[in-house]
This record gives structure tokens, C-alpha cells and sequence, in this order.
């Protein structure tokens, strides 16, 4: 399984970045996604910016990365999934009859 975790930018260049997520930093290539500002928040995958994230979908992974971690340790998660709590499952539009 390949995991993409998003990080926020802290100091950049053309090429590289110096990014962070819950107190890991870790230099992380932009060639995919251009030259950031701090502060941009970006989807990372083997220190590879891949996509460019804004703050609702970044949040929205950092929940569900945690609730994978609590599910594994045995430990409560419905809170971070509260979104998906009590709706039925929905096909992305383009798979919609």
C-alpha cells in the first residue's frame, strides 16, 4: 500500500523544501508541484511533493492517517471518520449512473 501524508512547508526553494508534519521535518523534492511558500501544505509520498493540498483535505488526511494508527492500537476512532458516520457510501461522480 503507498501512503501520501501531507506536511506544510516551512522554508522553500525552486527545487526542495524543508517540510514538516507533526514535528518530523524532512527535505522534500517540489520538482512535481513548482516552487511553494511557507505554509503551503503538500501531499508527500516517498520525499516527493505530489500534489498541493489546501487546509480541509490536508486535515482530512492527517484524521484518517490517525485513525488508521488508533484502529491498530486498539484504540477509539469514529471521531476522525465522523464525516463518514452514519451515511451511506457514495460512488465518485464519474462511476454515477
Amino acid at each position: 500500500m503507498c501512503l501520501g501524508i501531507p506536511m506544510t512547508v516551512l522554508e522553500a526553494g525552486d527545487f526542495s523544501a524543508l517540510c514538516e508534519r507533526k514535528g518530523e521535518v524532512r527535505r522534500i523534492s517540489l520538482a512535481l508541484v513548482g516552487p511553494q511558500k511557507p505554509g503551503s501544505r503538500v501531499l508527500v509520498h516517498v520525499d516527493n511533493a505530489v500534489r498541493i493540498l489546501d487546509q480541509a483535505e490536508a486535515d482530512a488526511i492527517d484524521r484518517a492517517i490517525d485513525g488508521l494508527e488508533a484502529a491498530m492500537t486498539g484504540q477509539s476512532f469514529d471521531h476522525l471518520f465522523a464525516d463518514l458516520i452514519d451515511r451511506e457510501p457514495e460512488l465518485p461522480e464519474h462511476l454515477r449512473g
